[in-house]
């Protein structure tokens, strides 16, 4: 059992249950002499009324994104096409993290995911694969409660999807931690009185998860 007060851990998606996008970002960048970590600054001008945004809350289809980020790209002086970009989303299970998935069920842990998506390929994970499909569905069926932000028009760091999260599990944000790649993601969870940690790693993450929750998961 989790030995302190805490009764649930929140996940987020890419990036932390998978292989973060941001990896194959940076190879599509090198791939075509592109800055690195060009496709992130693009995604951080505005975020709020961004070409990626607009997207993950549904508010332009993938025909939209696909102009738009163009537009936003070239005017920071590069030709990249949205479509290019949402190719390089659906990232790889990483076991390890499905299995702390496990162990915290088994610890009594209620598990919530709150994950920006966007309605491309099939179903939350983003991709077109049929394995990859079955695989992300399989892990997202062992949480209580999903939230995908193309569902619910809500978007991180809004801190009102992380209290959406809250009332779907019946708990209050200090009895939850929060687990998300992105440190902008994180400080509303803190904010609202998570115990917010910041992934940059399995090894770390897991770590810093069980010195949360006072379990190992090695």
């Amino acid at each position: 059992m989790a030995s302190n007060d805490i009764k649930a851990v929140i996940w987020d998606f890419g990036g932390v249950i998978t292989s973060s996008p941001f990896d194959a970002f940076n190879r599509y960048e090198a791939e075509r002499g592109l800055p690195h970590d060009f496709i992130r600054s693009v995604n951080a001008r505005n975020p709020d009324s961004n070409a990626w945004a607009l997207l993950e809350r549904s508010e332009i289809d993938t025909d939209g994104f696909d102009t738009l980020f163009a537009d936003e790209a070239l005017a920071l002086g590069h030709d990249v096409r949205g479509a290019a970009v949402l190719a390089l989303l659906a990232g790889d299970i990483r076991p390890t993290m499905v299995t702390a998935l496990d162990r915290c069920r088994a610890a009594g842990l209620k598990l919530g995911c709150i994950t920006n998506n966007a309605k491309v390929g099939h179903g939350a994970g983003m991709t077109s694969d049929p394995a990859k499909t079955a695989a992300v569905a399989a892990t997202l069926a062992r949480f209580d409660h999903v939230i995908e932000s193309s569902k619910v028009g809500l978007r991180k760091p809004d801190p009102r999807i992380y209290q959406m999260m809250c009332q779907l599990l019946d708990l209050k944000p200090t009895d939850c931690v929060y687990l998300d790649d992105l440190g902008i993601n994180c400080k509303p969870a803190a904010a609202l009185g998570m115990t917010a940690i910041k992934v940059t790693g399995e090894a770390q993450a897991l770590a810093d998860l069980g010195a949360v929750l006072g379990m190992r998961f090695d």
